[in-house]
């Protein structure tokens, strides 16, 4: 079960940024990446991946298990395939899977009036890990699929590279999770040419 903070005032102006939709999806992908284990693939350590929760505004005592960790990476390998989609729609067929098959209704909550009102897709506030990851982010997701028409992320374009990323903005859209694995793809491409 999840530990939830009690805030000293509903009107606490760094909860809403510590849960802002663009925060929500940042975690997402941090989580999503930290979740595809190391080198050799194995579940990283609950410790680690809490370090990641704390890192995106969770506050208070973050006890994962195993088996939460476990739980975890199987929602991160779903929402995996939103930020491998190639066009909006294709994002959108997948977020309404998930949606469809893995959360519920949508609801209001300020937790027994410990924080300002605001939506849940988990089945309650108590929700366990994997299923409160998983609910969060494809609601956000979703939300910046619908505020910017195409998809709310990427799989980095460098072969090095698995991590996925949020994209931003109304620019050119992104190809590279960093300017290091662009600079690493550029210097690349260079040497191949010369």
């Amino acid at each position: 079960m999840r530990y939830i903070r009690m805030v000293t005032s509903p009107l606490d102006a760094d909860w809403s940024t510590r849960h802002s939709v663009l925060t929500t999806a940042r975690r997402t992908a941090a989580l999503v990446n930290a979740l595809a284990g190391g080198p050799s693939g194995t579940a990283p350590a609950p410790e680690a991946v809490a370090e990641v929760l704390r890192a995106y505004g969770e506050t208070g005592p973050v006890d994962l298990t195993p088996r939460d960790v476990d739980g975890m990476r199987a929602a991160a390998d779903l929402l995996r395939e939103v930020f491998a989609a190639d066009s909006a729609d294709a994002a959108a067929h997948v977020l309404n899977r998930l949606l469809g098959a893995h959360t519920g209704p949508l609801r209001l909550t300020s937790h027994s009036g410990g924080t300002p009102w605001h939506p849940h897709l988990d089945g309650d506030d108590d929700a366990p890990w994997p299923e409160w990851f998983l609910a969060s982010s494809c609601m956000a997701l979703a939300v910046l699929l619908w505020d910017r028409q195409r998809p709310p992320g990427r799989v980095c374009a460098s072969v090095a590279c698995p991590d996925v990323f949020i994209t931003r903005g109304s620019g050119p859209e992104r190809r590279y999770c960093s300017r290091r694995c662009a600079t690493r793809e550029r210097v690349a491409a260079h040497r191949r040419r010369g």
